[in-house]
């Protein structure tokens, strides 16, 4: 294992530490209800859209040049978010660019 999925791993495990005790609190659909309490959280939740669909374009975009599937990296961004493009670098063994 290299520096760079070394990294990405003491991220993805605090991350997901803190997701998974975001979803005991509240749920898979109360963490899409709080993020539209107000128009301060609107924002950050339409920043992390926006966010979440440049890195879907990315992985496809990477994928595509590599020869490989993006897909389940797709579904699992739209469905939990950074997860996706965090496992995605995972599988690429950290590579960023």
């Amino acid at each position: 294992m290299n520096i760079k999925s070394s990294f990405l791993l003491c991220l993805l495990i605090p991350f997901s530490a803190l997701s998974a005790y975001a979803m005991w609190q509240v749920g898979y659909i109360g963490i899409f209800t709080s993020s539209l309490a107000n128009w301060g959280t609107i924002q950050v939740f339409c920043d992390l859209v926006v966010t979440s669909l440049l890195a879907i374009a990315w992985m496809l975009n990477d994928a595509r040049s590599r020869g490989t599937n993006a897909w389940p990296f797709v579904v699992v961004t739209l469905l939990a978010g950074s997860f996706g493009p965090l496992f995605y670098l995972l599988k690429r063994g950290g590579e960023v660019a």
